[in-house]
């Protein structure tokens, strides 16, 4: 479990494929902030724009781990099989704060940023997100772009799919990733976890336990 408060700015260095067919994943090597891995052991699960990911080699000498990641992800995720800078969240722990919301760390879909832009001294970044994922979200409801928890300012139902609206603070841009986005960007997308137990438990078919 994660949070969506990015604990630092990583950076995919290398692109390793696992084997010459498009079934084969990749392993990814990844640069880390100064320290960033000396409570990180072997196994132990690291977000990397949003997708948790499993440290399979550790050079804390050189900051430096490595993840495999599978060519399902790699279908299912943006921004992962090439190099350039990721978010990174360590796994939540029993007694840390929760200061974003409940993130597992799977991408629900991969939505399209249509408008990113400065107004004030905020900025507003708009997501066009699959259809299936609009009855998920909600005005003021949380949602996770590149592993960041952030806050729904508006919804918009369309043909092609579902608008979000976020307004981005200075901070945010400064320790994320985020400030580097553009009109056209793919992006990581998760949905509420609540949300999600509470559409299954709608559905029709849905059967409660007595």
């Amino acid at each position: 479990m994660f949070t969506g408060i990015i604990t630092g700015l990583g950076r995919i260095s290398a692109v390793l494929p696992l084997g010459d067919s498009a079934s084969h994943g990749k392993r990814l090597t990844l640069d880390c902030p100064a320290h960033y891995l000396d409570d990180v052991a072997l196994g132990d699960s690291i977000a990397l724009n949003g997708a948790c990911m499993t440290v399979t080699s550790l050079n804390t000498a050189a900051q430096q781990f490595t993840v495999d990641i599978s060519s399902e992800s790699l279908s299912k995720t943006a921004g992962l099989d090439t190099i350039g800078g990721v978010n990174l969240e360590k796994a939540l722990r029993a007694n840390d704060r929760l200061g974003g919301h409940m993130v597992s760390g799977h991408v629900d879909g991969i939505g399209q940023v249509t408008r990113f832009e400065q107004v004030g001294e905020s900025w507003i970044l708009q997501i066009s997100a699959p259809s299936a994922l609009g009855k998920y979200l909600a005005y003021k409801g949380s949602i996770t772009v590149n592993g960041v928890s952030l806050t729904v300012n508006q919804v918009q139902d369309l043909a092609e799919g579902c608008l979000v609206s976020i307004n981005l603070i200075p901070h945010t841009l400064q320790n994320t990733t985020l400030g580097s986005l553009h009109s056209g960007a793919h992006v990581n997308l998760e949905i509420d976890l609540i949300a999600r137990y509470v559409e299954r438990m709608l559905s029709p078919g849905a059967v409660l336990a007595a």
